[in-house]
């Protein structure tokens, strides 16, 4: 089965050509301005290339429920041009072909659990780890959306009740990338106009520099606490993690350590209480930056030949 893939982000449109074995055989960059600019451009590369469905991971909010009406809808966004747009809708009718519709991070997760590190597993959180923090969830072999579909929206969640007020203590605002060099930039007292990213800090913690391993052990605490506590609540299996800084092996080792020596050896009831409770798995992902075209194949399988 020829596939068509599209990761829909508020920056760029990647169209990809795949199979139903997760395969993605070729690409292309379109740049996201408006859907009368964009949409076009997208339906050529696909009707130039032939394809028997397309499956998408759109950046939302979207309309998920088959009964609306606006199923496969953006609805609200800080896109301001793409509010109210019958995304999927537009692209069935310009192809003549199937399509399934899914947030970015649902797709991701279910490609997680199709095709990557968390294959035959029932119970997987995808954490994806950049501007904010955002992530997809499998519970009990079922993906789950929630009642608006807006499950796994946890830059919002909050880290300290006594402190609601102050955002800072906000997942986006201590388990993001941005807060990630934000916090180096200042351990370092970088000025504003010095460059910074993640492959950037990164060489510095590889390198051994003592500010950089600070600040990332830091980070991987407060990453942990999250996942610890989404733990506790889901008996999560794995947790993958996804973003631009999840190829690093030091991410994912500090992390592993720090759960070790920090969550369960720390815990504040003890470790044997601590370990009475089941550790997940904390893996890469494992298609870094195809896994939202992986996570669009994904979608279009699970709409149309869901797993049983």
């Amino acid at each position: 089965m020829r596939l068509g893939a599209l990761e829909a982000g508020g920056t760029k449109m990647v169209c990809a050509i795949g199979d139903e074995n997760g395969k993605i055989r070729e690409q292309v960059s379109i740049p996201t301005t408006t859907p009368e600019e964009t949409m076009p451009k997208i339906a050529d590369y696909f009707r130039d290339k032939p394809i028997d469905a397309l499956g998408i991971a759109c950046f939302g909010p979207v309309e998920l429920d088959r009964n609306d009406p606006k199923y496969g809808y953006i609805t609200s966004t800080s896109k301001l041009a793409w509010i109210d747009s019958d995304f999927a809708g537009r692209l069935q009718r310009e192809l003549h072909c199937p399509v399934g519709f899914d947030t970015d991070v649902n797709g991701s997760v279910l490609g997680e659990v199709t095709f990557g590190q968390a294959k035959g597993k029932n119970c997987v959180l995808y954490l994806t780890v950049g501007t904010g923090v955002g992530g997809g969830l499998i519970i009990n072999g079922q993906l789950v959306r929630g009642r608006d579909f807006t499950a796994g929206e946890y830059s919002f969640m909050n880290t300290n009740a006594d402190a609601w007020s102050d955002g800072k203590k906000s997942m986006a605002c201590q388990c993001s990338t941005s807060a990630l060099l934000d916090a180096y930039r200042v351990r370092r007292q970088l000025p504003a106009d010095v460059p910074m990213n993640g492959r950037l800090f990164f060489d510095a913690a590889n390198a051994g520099e003592p500010e950089a391993l600070e600040v990332l052990e830091a980070f991987c605490m407060a990453v942990d606490v999250q996942i610890y506590n989404l733990s506790v609540l889901l008996d999560l299996e794995k947790v993958a993690i996804g973003g631009g800084i999840s190829g690093q092996p030091l991410l994912i080792e500090t992390l592993d350590r720090v759960y070790e020596e920090k969550i369960l050896k720390g815990h504040p009831f003890g470790e044997e209480q601590a370990r009475s409770l089941p550790r997940p798995e904390i893996v890469p992902c494992a298609f870094h930056n195809e896994a939202n075209q992986i996570g669009a194949l994904v979608s279009y399988l699970n709409a149309f030949y869901p797993q049983k």
